[in-house]
């Protein structure tokens, strides 16, 4: 998701780029079976390895052993953007064929595509590259200005999706893949989510201005997107699974959660760090916290893990126990100007028959791995005083 205001083209004028430091490039945790086989890979941009193979002599490595699951993340694939679509399209080769008798899963934390039809053709192409996709709805998946009047609501497109994933054999609910126990976590966010202190100093467009689901999408008259109805509509949504997920956790030694949402707001930088102060308010829903802390309570050391999408923001954290990563693609823009390698580290491997033990470096996560969150400091991020300076 990213606020839609207008804005400069200038690459430094995105209003959720804004990064604090350059990031430290550190060898990516499970490279795909192409970039391990070639240093030159375009796949290793993110790898020390690659950056120093031809100028200092490597010792030969072991061969890693066979893992029997792997389990691959990403989120807002966006393939209404034909780039997007040309990546799923050649995931298949990055990724590299499971080792025998294995298993690649890939999970999907949301905004596929924009029209039911792009969101469909994305799923089969993605179905057809691993033996088990998962799912869980975002924002622009629901959107209905491009359906030309085909759904009454977007409660109905909602349906109309999971129907399709039905078809395509793509999972919308809890299963076990080896020793992971997967289980998708539906939600919508909450202004009320927004706990910290708001800035004053600027003006702020509203969020009606600035968020695009006030408009594409449409629900019943009963779910505002002005209260917590929504959120809660959808998070009872989850209810239906509860047995199912009892069942999930009996038989799995690890619990992956993914939902599209933001679950704390820890996972989001300050306001004064922001483009767009308010983003906060439209990003995530305490009724998902308390749910994947449920799931996850009696977790030991390192079996929890939740993966989210939304704010485009890469990020990869320990927080009171259960690791937290976004893994986005998000538009073909931000990647041309993000520092987070670009492409070539998604998606994201965060599971070789156990969770990978290392932090993954990226940008806002490691700023807060550092340095103490103050949200009560409305100082402007220089970046951001002078964006305001300019465009307001």
């Amino acid at each position: 998701m990213t606020p839609h205001l207008a804005v400069s083209s200038h690459p430094a004028h995105h209003l959720l780029d804004a990064p604090p430091h350059r990031r430290r490039r550190r060898r990516r945790l499970c490279p795909p079976r192409a970039a391990r086989a070639s240093p030159s890979s375009s796949s290793l941009r993110c790898c020390a390895a690659a950056a120093t193979a031809s100028a200092v002599p490597q010792p030969p490595r072991a061969a890693e052993p066979a893992a029997r699951t792997r389990v691959f993340v990403v989120s807002d694939l966006h393939t209404d953007y034909q780039e997007n679509m040309d990546w799923v399209r050649r995931l298949a080769v990055g990724v590299g064929p499971p080792d025998a008798g294995g298993v690649n899963a890939l999970v999907v934390a949301g905004d596929v595509a924009e029209t039911r039809d792009n969101f469909a053709r994305t799923m089969g192409a993605l179905r057809d590259q691993f033996d088990a996709v998962f799912y869980v709805p975002g924002n622009h998946d629901l959107w209905l200005r491009r359906e030309d009047g085909r759904y009454m609501d977007s409660l109905e497109k909602l349906n109309a999706l999971l129907d399709a994933c039905s078809e395509l054999g793509v999972d919308t609910g809890p299963k076990t893949i080896g020793d992971l126990g997967i289980i998708p976590l539906f939600s919508w966010y909450h202004k009320s989510f927004d706990k910290e202190k708001d800035l004053t100093s600027v003006r702020v467009p509203s969020l009606e201005m600035a968020c695009k689901d006030f408009h594409a999408c449409k629900w019943p008259a009963e779910l505002g997107s002005d209260d917590e109805a929504l959120a809660l509509y959808f998070d009872q949504l989850n209810d239906k699974y509860n047995d199912a997920i009892e069942e999930v956790k009996k038989n799995s030694k690890q619990i992956l959660t993914f939902s599209h949402f933001v679950p704390r707001q820890e996972l989001c930088p300050e306001k004064r760090m922001l483009y767009y102060p308010n983003l906060p308010k439209v990003i995530g829903s305490d009724y998902l916290e308390r749910r994947l802390r449920a799931i996850h309570n009696n977790a030991e050391g390192g079996a929890a893990c939740h993966v989210f999408g939304h704010t485009h923001f890469c990020w990869d954290s320990m927080i009171d126990g259960i690791r937290y990563v976004q893994a986005p693609l998000a538009y073909p823009r931000e990647r041309k100007r993000r520092m987070n390698g670009g492409e070539g580290w998604l998606p994201f491997c965060v599971y070789r028959d156990g969770f990978n033990p290392e932090i993954y470096p990226a940008i806002w996560s490691d700023y807060y791995n550092k340095n103490k969150r103050e949200p009560e400091n409305t100082q402007l991020a220089p970046w951001v005083a002078k964006y305001f300076r300019k465009y307001y």
